[in-house]
């Protein structure tokens, strides 16, 4: 059965993204679902990444975009799991607008699900492809160029040495879009192709205000932050201090802060009452 709020665009519609002209290997037509408003929005940044990320690395996804949907960026994503996942829940959740752009017909969104659908209801749901394509392995480093050409900025933040990523990374690069890496674990598989990206001339970033001071976007302050800054006692903005870009176990914030294991756990409890901090799998905290 066909949805219901799926449209179509050509070249010549006044809501085609004219960015998209300007790319190598443009595309003709695209299928959409969703809002199709969304494409109309800007600036779009791409936060992408992994399938199977670290928990430092899916918080970071979180982070990163959770801070550009709040400050009016539309975040753009593949869909994947992994930090493509987290980046579209995050923004969602900021009460922002996200974008999905799919190697396969936007009636089959892949991979299936509870994000899936909501993006075809809150966000947008983008493809070259028509109505009925099944997800195939040739698609996917032709749908990355659109990721990187309907952006301003391309920020990765978890990949490999060989990553779909770094394709999305290449196409950003030959299109003029400022990419963005985050650094991790000299020893970690995941962070390998981020480190290969900064030798090779990649930004640095740490922060997603950064991101932000390059477009010329200013920043909304974190709710769950300013909240905790405001009513939360000094142990717990210390514990607060130690999340920040990290998601850490209870005996971790013990035995960084110094304090006893049952301190910090009335702490986390306090704070996880409050919005401020999320409690994940694994009994890993992060900043909400």
């Amino acid at each position: 059965m066909t949805p219901t709020n799926l449209m179509h665009l050509s070249r010549h519609d006044r809501a085609w993204p004219a960015v998209l002209d300007t790319i190598e290997a443009a595309p003709s037509e695209l299928w959409l679902r969703g809002r199709p408003e969304l494409l109309a929005f800007e600036p779009r940044v791409a936060v992408i990444g992994t399938r199977a990320p670290t928990p430092y690395g899916e918080g970071q996804a979180h982070r990163f975009a959770a801070a550009l949907a709040r400050a009016g960026v539309v975040v753009v994503s593949g869909l994947a799991r992994g930090i493509d996942s987290a980046a579209h829940h995050a923004a969602l959740e900021a009460g922002g607008a996200t974008i999905a752009v799919l190697g396969n017909g936007v009636d089959r969104p892949w991979p299936a699900g509870p994000l899936a659908e909501r993006m075809a209801l809150e966000g947008l749901l983008v493809s070259e492809y028509a109505p009925g394509t099944p997800p195939r392995r040739a698609h996917f480093p032709q749908r990355n160029r659109l990721i990187s050409g309907l952006c301003s900025a391309v920020v990765v933040v978890e990949a490999a040495q060989a990553s779909g990523s770094l394709i999305t990374a290449r196409w950003a690069i030959d299109q003029g879009r400022s990419v963005f890496a985050l650094p991790g674990r000299v020893d970690h598989p995941m962070a390998r192709g981020c480190h290969r990206l900064l030798r090779e001339g990649a930004w640095l970033v740490e922060d997603p205000e950064e991101v932000l001071a390059e477009l010329g976007v200013s920043c909304a302050p974190a709710a769950a932050t300013a909240r905790a800054g405001d009513e939360a006692s000094g142990e717990a903005l210390a514990l607060l201090d130690q999340l920040r870009g990290e998601s850490l176990t209870p005996d971790e914030l013990a035995e960084r802060s110094g304090r006893a294991l049952s301190e910090v756990l009335s702490t986390l409890v306090e704070l996880e009452v409050a919005g401020s901090v999320i409690r994940g799998a694994g009994a890993l905290y992060r900043l909400a």
